[in-house]
């Protein structure tokens, strides 16, 4: 019976740990899901080595009225401004020809970085149902100061 009621708490404590999360998925997916069921798209863009990216992370994009909202209107995006994946965005394919993937710390930024013209890091874009920027928020801003931006 207590290996049966242990069980039962970690299946749901799990559940309860899932459900706290944002559900990322790359641009690509996002665009791909909005032509079958259109709705904004909150992406963040950041770095791994910048701090005020970090603590975007940890407190702000870890609340759960935040988590809650992002999840339940928007497709999430978390794109690295320095990464070296390949994007499709508005009819072009973006690359980041200089990554070097030995390098520690800022690297070549992303051409879909240059693109958009992110200003300072952490950026956040909201594109509408067409995949156009909508708005662009910029730096750190606390859970209060993002609510009213995507609510």
């Amino acid at each position: 019976m207590k290996n049966i009621l242990l069980i039962l708490l970690l299946f749901f404590g799990s559940l309860t740990v899932q459900a706290q999360e944002i559900h990322w998925m790359t641009l690509d997916e996002a665009l791909a899901r909005q032509k079958k069921a259109p709705k904004p798209i909150f992406m963040e863009v950041y770095t791994d080595w910048y701090a005020p990216c970090k603590m975007l992370e940890a407190n702000t994009l870890s609340d759960p009225e935040i988590i809650e909202i992002i999840n339940r209107n928007y497709y999430p995006v978390k794109f690295n401004a320095e990464g070296n994946s390949r994007v499709s965005f508005q009819g072009a394919v973006f690359d980041n020809p200089s990554f070097d993937p030995n390098r520690k710390g800022r690297n070549s930024a992303h051409e879909l970085t240059n693109y958009l013209k992110v200003q300072g890091y952490p950026s956040i874009y909201i594109l509408d149902r067409n995949g156009d920027v909508q708005n662009q928020i910029t730096g750190y801003k606390t859970s209060s100061e993002l609510i009213r931006y995507i609510k």
